[in-house]
């Protein structure tokens, strides 16, 4: 049997990521958190997760388990494993640690976390999640980042369910 991919070793706990942080965050460095299913990477995901980075010194995604993103997103959701999504993520070298996530919204991961910077997708620009209300308690940052025009998750099961190029 093969050995895990290094890059697997990006995968922590939330345990296992405070202890891999602590050090990190005492020699000043920032973090920008971020959340949410990544069910399909796309390039939408991709440059979402590049222009994150950017903003801090440190960028950790907390992904959505299968059993929340199967009470998001309703059934036949996700496509691909929590594991074999955080996996992917991690090979990404703008991202330095994943983390699954299990409950309906990423405000404990935020609380536990306290980045300086949280940021979600455009999309809620008009309607903040509700982990914005957390960010501004705990002092955060929060952030929308710019969408990628025609590109989500959604859109590209649609074409592949009607057998359309992508």
């Amino acid at each position: 049997m093969r050995s895990l991919p290094r890059f697997q070793s990006k995968v922590l706990t939330l345990p296992e990521l405070l202890e891999a942080l602590t050090p990190r965050r005492i020699r000043g460095e920032r973090l920008v958190l971020t959340n949410g299913c990544f069910d399909l990477l796309h390039l939408g995901h991709v440059q979402y997760l590049a222009d994150a980075a950017e903003l801090a010194e440190l960028l950790v995604i907390g992904l959505n388990s299968d059993a929340s993103v199967q009470q998001l997103k309703g059934p036949g959701r996700p496509l691909v494993p929590q594991h074999e999504r955080a996996g992917v993520l991690a090979a990404l070298a703008v991202v330095d640690y994943v983390t699954i996530f299990d409950t309906p919204t990423a405000e404990p991961l935020l609380a536990a976390l306290r980045p300086e910077i949280y940021v979600k997708g455009g999309d809620y620009a008009a309607q903040p999640p509700p982990e914005a209300a957390l960010a501004a308690r705990l002092g955060t940052e929060f952030r929308t980042l710019a969408l990628v025009p025609d590109s989500s998750t959604t859109g590209l099961l649609e074409r592949i369910r009607a057998g359309l190029p992508s």
